[in-house]
């Protein structure tokens, strides 16, 4: 029997993020334990290195198109090159597809979805999502859809929406997002997966609180400061830190302006969190919107109790309040506070809800998801009776 061909379509892998990661995870998998003939074809990044390693099974296809160069030019070249871009991106990857045949063709719902599906090289289109319906290019709208920004917004969702319809299936990453889409009926739930069950977990007796994304507004971390300092004034020995990439300037200008440098610090972004993980006991997830939140399941795979958000979308599917975590209404940065400080105070409560934590986690390991994939892939090629 062939093996099944894959072809996945997104950006690039060179920089530290979510998706990035979860793509890496799943594509390793595939071609590694399914046997699968994996093909990742980027527009931008030629020339650098994939920030997540990446199996040698794999092929990387860069067709250099460097969208990311559009940033330099002033507003009014931006849209003819742009348009050039994209055509230039259809051109080359029809021909890929054409010439290489895949099964199957996912499109992490990039630029690539505006014309995927009219390209006849007789693959299978699947959409998958990595953010939620409400905060997926909403220009900042959050879904309300006023003015100049609003028009464009609803403009684009029903673009979108239009081109969703017409692949074969449309991959979301929580329950609670699928409800959002009302639109359509190819939707499936997969959620993104953890790498394995690490050998190691936390015995959440340190005093220490970690917090883990990319240095961002959705990831909350002012929210979050502002919370540490209540937390910090009532336990001045317990310090928290925050891994991620970006820029921190934002951050390091609150955690100096409220006098926090002594029990707040920042990292950059690291391929390997065991360490930072196992000498914690809370992990602290302040997401005003999360896709699913790949930093929430890896967290809780190492026995932390999480404390979060219950933004839209994945930590509710995740997190089952005062069992395995703690849930607070967004925003409400004193409750934030609060629960942080009931589990310090309580070690065997967070204990606890830490071994369920783990317990949960075991559920979102690739050995797991990769059964669902593996499935909806096979489900679609089969010929039907």
């Amino acid at each position: 029997m062939k093996p099944i061909k894959l072809l996945y379509c997104l950006p690039s892998l060179h920089l530290v993020g979510g998706m990035e990661k979860v793509l890496t995870i799943k594509a390793n998998y595939f071609a590694e334990k399914l046997g699968y003939q994996v093909t990742i074809v980027l527009t931008d990044g030629i020339g650098k290195r994939p920030f997540f390693k990446l199996s040698k099974l794999i092929e990387v296809i860069n067709l250099n198109i460097n969208f990311e160069n559009i940033r330099k030019y002033p507003i009014f070249l931006k849209i003819p090159l742009y348009s050039i871009k994209q055509l230039l991106f259809k051109r080359k990857l029809n021909k890929l597809l054409l010439n290489r045949r895949p099964d199957i063709t996912i499109s992490m719902l990039r630029r690539e979805i505006n014309f995927i599906t009219k390209i006849r090289d007789g693959s299978k289109k699947i959409g998958e999502m990595h953010f939620n319906k409400a905060h997926y290019r909403d220009f900042g709208t959050k879904g309300k859809y006023k003015g100049i920004k609003g028009f464009l917004a609803k403009t684009w969702m029903m673009q979108l929406i239009k081109n969703l319809r017409k692949v074969d299936s449309f991959v979301v990453l929580s329950y609670e997002d699928m409800e959002k889409w009302t639109e359509l009926s190819n939707l499936k739930v997969i959620y993104n997966p953890i790498e394995k069950m690490p050998e190691r977990s936390s015995d959440c007796s340190s005093k220490q609180v970690l917090a883990a994304g990319r240095f961002v507004h959705q990831k909350g971390y002012d929210m979050l400061l502002q919370s540490w300092e209540i937390v910090s004034a009532k336990h001045p020995d317990w310090v928290l830190h925050i891994y991620g990439g970006g820029n921190q300037q934002s951050i390091i200008d609150i955690i100096q302006h409220k006098h926090l440098s002594h029990s707040c610090f920042l990292h950059n972004a690291v391929t390997d969190l065991t360490e930072p993980m196992c000498n914690s006991s809370i992990f602290a997830l302040s997401s005003r919107f999360e896709g699913f939140s790949l930093a929430l399941t890896e967290a809780m795979s190492y026995g932390l109790p999480p404390v979060a958000f219950a933004c839209p979308c994945g930590p509710t599917d995740l997190i089952e309040p005062n069992s395995n975590g703690i849930l607070v209404a967004p925003n409400n940065i004193v409750e934030f506070a609060n629960k942080l400080c009931y589990l310090i105070e309580n070690e065997n409560v967070r204990v606890e809800m830490g071994r369920k934590a783990r317990e949960k986690a075991k559920k979102y390991t690739i050995d797991n998801i990769a059964l669902e994939w593996d499935k909806l892939f096979k489900t679609l090629i089969t010929p039907q009776s």
